[in-house]
């Protein structure tokens, strides 16, 4: 009997650790019945009989952790929601901006200052043409 306690013991308690990294580090998707939580109690608690119902009940399939496409996903809608929020926010501070520009181009006239100037293009006298000396032709030799 000695021997089989010898042999049992540390062979259910590797069983253990190895049940319990195993409830631990599985997606949480995959567990069923209960929380993850309550399945680490209750194969710590119950040592052979948690490690049987940890098999048979809480760890489910892979296919219970499937990816969801993103219309599917909440936390991908949800986030697009927020995207949406932050756009519409976006927005509206740069139109608030645009229109504090223009109300600085009409209360700043200083800021002309600050703009390069253009020499204008000379006036032409219009209606001259027919007195003499004005060429209009530079090959005419009126003048």
């Amino acid at each position: 009997m000695a021997r089989l306690l010898f042999i049992l013991i540390p062979l259910i308690v590797a069983v253990t650790i190895y049940t319990v990294v195993d409830c631990a580090m599985i997606d949480a998707r995959r567990v069923r019945g209960l929380s993850k939580p309550v399945w680490l109690v209750l194969i710590l608690l119950l040592p052979v009989i948690g490690l049987v119902l940890w098999y048979m009940i809480g760890r489910g399939h892979a296919s219970l952790a499937r990816d969801l496409a993103p219309d599917d996903d909440p936390s991908f809608l949800g986030e697009l929601r927020h995207d949406v929020m932050q756009d519409d926010r976006i927005r509206q501070l740069e139109a608030e901006l645009a229109a504090l520009d223009d109300e600085t181009d009409i209360i700043r006239p200083r800021d002309e200052k600050k703009k390069p100037r253009t020499n204008p293009a000379p006036d032409v006298d219009e209606g001259h043409e027919n007195e003499p000396g004005h060429r209009t032709d530079p090959n005419s030799k009126d003048a």
